[in-house]
């Protein structure tokens, strides 16, 4: 039975020349590389970008007479998803979509592959009718449908009964070898692994009074996965401790660690943080996937106008420019995204962080260390004996550390900050209660951007619908036009049945000119200022907000939970 299947794939890469899609000279080059590495034709060709997993699904599906299907569009069916365990989906990169008279459909990026369909027969004792879909959307379909929740509780019912408690743990005298047993570990990589499918920035792992409460923050939102017994808390616990290079022994004091787990095709920095409550310690595992932290700044969500004049900040050879915002309004993705856009070759660029989330080549990156005497302030004054032209503070928290950035935009550098603030010119107010004087303020500062995430509107189930009549005459009250109906989700597996998936931000972009450095020196009028600023074009948090509402992006429900203050 594979003999044809062969000669099949051999002639995939002639059949492609022939039609024109890619050229003799790539063929050959694909026929070379499969000599060598032994790999599928059809990986070669998408790996070296000749065509794209689209293109040679479509393809395929034409040369066999399989049926093409769109996984995003049609989704699969949890009845056939149950018949095959998930590490024989992933082990042949295939996806059970649906159950019909005793055959089960399967999307598979190969539907050549005997072996594969013979296993899958075996394993469902049903007839195998292959589809033909891309890997990625696969891919996609496997994390979206298998779920950890019945693996989870099979690994910790295999918990020793008597660990299951602190006292157990205390009076075993457990070694970190023991509690390392495989079901805690597998239980712990379960966790993790499906808070990174989801996209999770956060697990909490929380003992309530009654169960163990896990739950995922998604796009800002918390979500609770899953309620465990009580008598698991304490392997699980001490797992992550030791994972982190935590004292499992202490119980009272918050601690703090990381973890740089491997997710297979990439690693992922976690930082652990634990805390003592009235049932027992507490723990949050931030989740930092670099995979979300390197976005260049159009992906973040400036509109055009607001772009063009945030990149003119950046080219400004000194000065200093300001990003405000509440915790978890993304003002550290911005300062990355912005430091990315500089020369690192040819310009020095220091940052001086607490904690250093992520890692950049040719950014020379410091980590504050109280203990160590080394804070923003601290270091910011060991960084300016160091040649740097480029210097990113993670934070202006206090005077000092405000008076030292404010000398060092006045000195020939172009610093990067971020301040806790509602909105722009609030943050021009916020850095004098600091103690920094206005003609300074006027003098040093470049221009400054506030921002807030809110979550976008899930693409695979958007439609027109109507919205609350608060909602409506939000939008109308602000954009001067009357909508009966606006672009939301409708929810689906894709999201979680939220409507939403992933999030964008919304910004306002100040810059300090001649007449607002006039009024910041004479009276720093906040309104004034803001008058002044609206008139030279700037655009507020809530109008660019509504933008997006009337660009189908976000809803003007997400607007008006995230823009709370509004001058």
């Amino acid at each position: 039975m594979e003999a044809p299947a062969k000669s099949v794939k051999k002639d995939v890469v002639n059949i492609l020349a022939e039609a024109g899609i890619i050229s003799d000279e790539q063929a050959q080059r694909v026929q070379e590389l499969q000599q060598k590495t032994g790999d599928r034709p059809e990986h070669i060709l998408i790996q070296q970008r000749m065509v794209t997993q689209q293109q040679l699904a479509f393809f395929l599906s034409l040369q066999l007479g399989i049926p093409f299907i769109n996984l995003r569009r049609e989704g699969v069916k949890a009845d056939a998803v149950k018949l095959i365990p998930e590490s024989v989906a992933r082990k042949y990169g295939i996806i059970p979509v649906a159950l019909k008279d005793g055959t089960i459909v399967i999307a598979m990026e190969d539907p050549k592959d005997i072996e594969a369909i013979e296993d899958l027969a075996a394993i469902t004792l049903k007839r195998i009718e292959p589809v033909i879909s891309t890997a990625q959307d696969i891919q996609e379909m496997i994390d979206l449908n298998y779920r950890i929740g019945g693996e989870l509780e099979e690994q910790l019912s295999q918990i020793p009964t008597r660990y299951r408690s602190s006292a157990g743990l205390r009076e075993a005298r457990l070694s970190p070898e023991t509690i390392a047993q495989a079901p805690v570990v597998r239980a712990i990589d379960l966790l993790i692994k499906q808070a990174v499918r989801d996209r999770a920035s956060d697990v909490h792992i929380e003992p309530q009074e009654d169960r163990l409460r896990v739950r995922y923050r998604i796009d800002g939102i918390l979500n609770e996965v899953m309620g465990l017994p009580l008598s698991v808390h304490a392997p699980l616990l001490s797992r992550v401790k030791i994972m982190a290079g935590l004292n499992i022994a202490e119980r009272r004091r918050p601690q703090d660690g990381q973890i740089t787990f491997d997710m297979g095709d990439r690693e992922v920095d976690i930082r652990v943080a634990t805390s003592n409550t009235i049932y027992g310690e507490m723990t949050v595992l931030r989740i930092l996937d670099k995979a979300f932290a390197f976005m260049p700044l159009p992906d973040i969500g400036f509109l055009p106008q607001m772009l063009g004049r945030y990149l003119m900040m950046l080219k400004t050879p000194f000065g200093m420019i300001l990003i405000s915002g509440p915790t978890g309004s993304g003002k550290t993705t911005t300062q990355y995204a912005s430091v990315n856009t500089l020369d690192s070759v040819g310009r020095k660029i220091i940052t001086i962080e607490d904690p250093v989330e992520y890692h950049f080549s040719n950014i020379n990156q410091m980590q504050v260390n109280p203990t160590a005497n080394v804070t923003f302030a601290t270091g910011l004054r060991a960084t300016m004996r160091l040649d740097p032209d480029v210097i990113l503070v993670g934070e202006i928290r206090d005077a000092e550390t405000a008076q030292i950035s404010t000398q060092a935009a006045l000195t020939g550098h172009l610093v990067l900050s971020s301040v806790h603030a509602n909105d722009t010119v609030s943050t021009i107010i916020r850095m004098v209660d600091l103690g920094i004087e206005p003609f300074l303020i006027s003098s040093a500062l470049i221009g400054v951007v506030a921002q807030r995430m809110v979550r976008r509107v899930c693409p695979y189930c958007s439609r027109p619908a109507e919205v609350a009549p608060d909602e409506r005459e939000a939008y109308e009250a602000e954009m001067g036009e009357k909508r009966s109906e606006f672009t939301v989700g409708a929810g689906c597996n894709f999201c979680a049945g939220t409507g939403y998936l992933g999030r964008t931000g919304i910004f306002e972009v100040l810059v300090i000119s001649e007449a607002i450095r006039r009024i910041v020196v004479k009276s720093t009028d906040a309104d004034e200022m803001r008058r002044q600023a609206i008139q030279e074009g700037m655009i507020s948090l809530w109008h660019d907000g509504m933008m997006k509402v009337k660009l189908g992006i976000t809803t003007p429900y997400e607007v008006m939970r995230n823009v709370f203050s509004i001058s």
